[in-house]
């Protein structure tokens, strides 16, 4: 009886193990705050809760669409707009951060946007949320990005801050925490994209070959994000021990991004449809598509939907 227990047990043991070695590959452009979701997921036991075992890539750009398509990831918290609308097999599943945590930061002389006029900003590059949210400030504050600013493509925040340093640039796009550094070198930030626009920046990209054969995995990966992003509104102290951890920044910094971006990250994973409907057009401008795009053809929410569903939480 005693033999056959343990065989039972050790049955029950292994069919647990096997589920909680469920191993995913996620990709994440760069260290920070706007993409904590799933590290904080994986730090703090949520992904374990959904029987997966996350391993964070940072990979950017075509890159992390190739790495997607050829299944070297699983899935990316970078949302994909512009690959899937190129026509690679791709879809925006969820959306955690429905702003994006950039900061248009100045060389001291200028005290408004506006007196940007004629100055160059530098960004990532031409096809990414910098240059898009760089020219919706511009027309917030009635400048033509086309006629009335240059921008200078430069690549990581550390060298958009050396373009500063370096006088070939008047402003820089740069992600939080890193507007804190530009600061303390003697820069101004002259506007805040998340104070003025809904504009998705993070979430949960996957394939459609993922969507159709593991749905079951791509809704324990959603239901861990939404789990992590509760937790971070609601567990101040112990979420800026993470930012400070993961971004390697004092705690000064990461008690001060905390405070400013913390209510940001949304509760249920919902993605604005019209703040998403903003990012697809800025997509097509930059990749000069004329076509018409569908929601669908770059976003599918059903298992979003059905995550929620079972989190008791209600669909929006």
């Amino acid at each position: 009886m005693r033999r056959l227990f343990g065989v039972l047990l050790a049955s029950l043991f292994l069919q647990t193990s096997v589920h909680a070695a469920d191993k995913i590959r996620i990709g994440v452009p760069q260290f920070a705050v706007q993409f904590i979701t799933l590290p904080l997921a994986e730090k703090r036991g949520f992904l374990k809760e959904e029987g997966l075992e996350a391993e964070m890539i940072r990979i950017s750009g075509n890159a992390a669409s190739a790495a997607l398509v050829s299944k070297e990831l699983d899935y990316s918290v970078a949302l994909q707009v512009q690959s899937a609308i190129a026509g690679l097999p791709l879809r925006v599943v969820a959306c955690y951060v429905p702003a994006t945590f950039i900061v248009l930061m100045a060389q001291p002389r200028f005290k408004s946007v506006k007196e940007l006029k004629t100055g160059t900003i530098a960004v990532s590059n031409f096809a990414s949320p910098p240059i898009f949210i760089a020219r919706m400030i511009a027309k917030r504050f009635g400048l033509d990005p086309d006629k009335d600013l240059k921008f200078l493509a430069s690549g990581l925040p550390e060298a958009r801050i050396a373009a500063l340093s370096q006088g070939l640039a008047s402003a820089a796009m740069l992600p939080v925490p890193w507007d804190s550094r530009a600061t303390k070198m003697g820069f101004i930030g002259l506007a805040r994209a998340y104070e003025l626009f809904k504009y998705p920046d993070v979430g949960l990209a996957t394939t459609l070959n993922k969507i159709k054969e593991r749905p079951d995995e791509v809704k324990r990966v959603i239901k861990a994000g939404i789990k992590a992003n509760r937790y971070i509104r609601t567990n101040r102290d112990r979420t800026i021990q993470f930012i400070q951890e993961w971004l390697k920044i004092d705690r000064e910094i990461a008690t001060a991004t905390y405070d400013s971006l913390g209510k940001f990250f949304n509760e249920d994973g919902s993605l604005p449809e019209d703040g998403f409907r903003l990012l697809i057009e800025d997509v097509k401008k930059a990749a000069t598509v004329d076509r018409e795009v569908a929601f669908s053809e770059v976003a599918d929410l059903t298992i979003l939907r059905e995550a929620q569903k079972e989190l008791g939480l209600k669909p929006r």
